[in-house]
């Protein structure tokens, strides 16, 4: 059995290797985060541009298809 304490206590982490393993998984959670956000954004980003496309393609049929006025001259 003592060699097993002796074993357990030389593969113990250190404190600054827990500091950097708490450090790395923060890291991870913070840019899973952003990910998740850029992509998110990304989707509304593209969304709304199909969305405006369609608008400007249905107003500019509409100007098309309404008659058009003949100017009228001012009298002077």
């Amino acid at each position: 059995m003592a060699t097993s304490a002796k074993t357990a206590a030389a593969f113990k982490p250190k404190a600054s290797d827990v500091r950097l393993a708490k450090a790395d998984q923060t890291t991870e959670a913070a840019r899973a985060i952003n990910e998740a956000n850029a992509r998110a954004h990304a989707a509304k980003t593209e969304k709304l541009r199909a969305l405006r496309l369609e608008r400007e393609a249905a107003e500019a049929a509409e100007k098309e298809a309404a008659p058009k006025k003949k100017a009228t001259k001012k009298a002077v």
